[in-house]
């Protein structure tokens, strides 16, 4: 038994009660609203299709994260901008770590049980693995924006590096 009871009753008293309508239910009204592209409180527009400001349709020549390079302009989620005159940054903060894995020090140790000397070969057995992202920023004409990569192998820095200098090239 509640003792609280709300001001309509308990729910298995309440009959014949008008369910809202969905179609007239008002986002600010509640919390976890969810907003479409555009709207006016919020959110990032979707880049457009269309021909670009500049009056050429411009095909992205490349893209480093969520940034987007053409010919002529950069396009973030803040906005488009020129890319003549931008300052390109790269903050490599990976780490390459080699160990030995765990399923060869299991192995090393049955085999060392049958034959002495031959177990400690899987000890030789080693894995790289790369963990932390790579920042890249881009500042120009009042706008500034931060991708973090996610480092997923060790030659992503070399590609990411190589990318930004091809922005830095169209830049000048």
């Amino acid at each position: 038994m509640n003792p609280y009871p709300s001001p309509d009753g308990d729910p298995w008293q309440q009959q014949n009660q008008q369910q809202p309508d969905p179609s007239a239910w008002n986002p600010a009204d509640g919390y976890g609203a969810i907003e479409p592209y555009g709207a006016p409180t919020g959110g990032y527009a979707p880049v457009p299709a269309g021909p670009t400001p500049g009056g050429a349709n411009e095909p992205v020549l490349s893209t480093i994260g969520d940034i987007a390079i053409t010919q002529n302009t950069v396009i973030t989620p803040g906005g488009r901008f020129p890319i003549r005159g931008t300052v390109w940054t790269v903050t490599d903060m990976t780490r390459t770590e080699r160990s030995t894995p765990v399923w060869a020090v299991i192995v090393a140790i049955l085999v060392f049980w049958w034959t002495c000397l031959l177990g400690l070969l899987f000890l030789l057995v080693k894995e790289e693995k790369t963990s932390g992202h790579i920042q890249v920023t881009v500042q120009g004409h009042g706008h500034y924006h931060a991708a973090s990569i996610p480092a997923s192998h060790r030659g992503l820095s070399a590609q990411i590096n190589q990318q930004v200098n091809y922005a830095r090239s169209l830049a000048a």
